[in-house]
């Protein structure tokens, strides 16, 4: 049974670079007037064929692929750490999706402040604006906005990371919702 889930779990890696690569244009959703051309839901789905074009797999990567801008996976480590943990997927599985998919895994290790790390990992508690859009980890659907506010608390250790770079699960002030966020993504 382990090896039919870690094929599986890979081939959902497989699957999730491709869609995440694919343009908006030239998905079947986009084509069947469920999304727009930057992947904004648009309308519900009528038949069986939309259901399968539009699913809550094909929400995921769509308002995940709207956290990239330009198609630079860049700083996107949060992101890819809540990939990991909705499928289960081992460091190895995505290292290998992403370079099949032509993603070197070494441009994930940006160069961050750490200012606000403290000795132990854990970050300094306060309010903090994020850089980048982020979804809400509950939902993977909700948008989270630059320039948007997260509260630390007092008690922020990493919960997890991805080639290296420490993810740490904060609240987003206005939907009191948890988000994932490395230190590079977040600003006082």
């Amino acid at each position: 049974m382990g090896i039919i889930k870690r094929a599986a779990d890979l081939v959902y890696t497989f699957r999730f670079l491709k869609l995440l690569t694919t343009n908006f244009e030239d998905t079947e959703a986009y084509k069947l007037g469920l999304i727009d051309e930057k992947g904004k839901r648009l309308r519900k789905s009528d038949t069986p064929e939309e259901s399968n074009a539009y699913t809550p797999f094909h929400r995921l990567v769509f308002n995940i692929k709207k956290l990239i801008p330009g198609g630079k996976i860049g700083s996107y480590a949060s992101a890819l750490y809540l990939i990991k943990e909705k499928f289960s997927i081992t460091d190895k599985q995505l290292e290998e999706a992403l370079v099949y998919a032509g993603i070197d895994p070494l441009d994930l290790l940006a160069e961050n402040t750490q200012w606000f790390v403290l000795e132990d990992k854990r970050l300094s508690p306060g309010l903090y604006k994020v850089h980048t859009s982020k979804v809400l980890v509950n939902s993977c659907d909700e948008m989270v906005n630059p320039k948007d506010k997260v509260k630390v608390d007092e008690h922020c250790y990493p919960i997890g990371d991805v080639f290296g770079l420490d993810v740490y699960q904060v609240t987003h002030v206005r939907t009191k919702q948890p988000v994932y966020v490395t230190i590079g993504e977040l600003s006082r």
